[in-house]
């Protein structure tokens, strides 16, 4: 029995093969900020005594960021606001108070009703290689890529 090679497998798993170097942050862009917000908080410690000490002090950060923290990056959406679905009925409100704001004065918008921003459609550190740009490449450096 010849067993396939991994590369294969993952092909056929779905599995996308990352080729970042370590320490070297081009992963999700989300996570990635996480991570930052986490190791700048001036109560977090520069070693944990314990797996348990970690757990303890970061899963309140953990929920903090993912539920109470509003993202400039996201429209000022929570994740969880993303996650779940609620960032369209939370935009459309806060248009709605936008308008109304317009309406009650419109000489404190100079050039143009306000609107709420909204959240991009995707985020990349590193784009993906689209398929479309796959065909581009030469056979002999296309399962390189792949």
């Amino acid at each position: 029995m010849i067993a396939k090679s991994t590369t294969l497998l993952f092909a056929d798993l779905g599995i996308v093969k990352s080729h970042s170097r370590p320490h070297v942050s081009d992963d999700n862009p989300f996570s990635e900020g996480l991570f930052k917000t986490l190791k700048y908080r001036p109560d977090f410690p520069d070693r944990f005594g314990s797996q348990q000490h970690a757990r303890t002090h970061c899963q309140p950060l953990f929920h903090w960021y993912n539920e109470e923290h509003h993202h400039s990056s996201l429209a000022l959406l929570t994740p969880s606001d993303i996650h779940h679905g609620r960032g369209g009925d939370i935009l459309a409100a806060r248009d709605l108070v936008l308008a109304d704001a317009f309406a009650a004065n419109p000489e404190r918008f100079v050039r143009r009703a306000p609107v709420a921003p909204r959240p991009p459609a995707a985020a990349w550190i590193n784009r993906p290689v689209q398929v479309h740009q796959l065909a581009d490449i030469p056979a002999e450096l296309s399962s390189a890529v792949q």
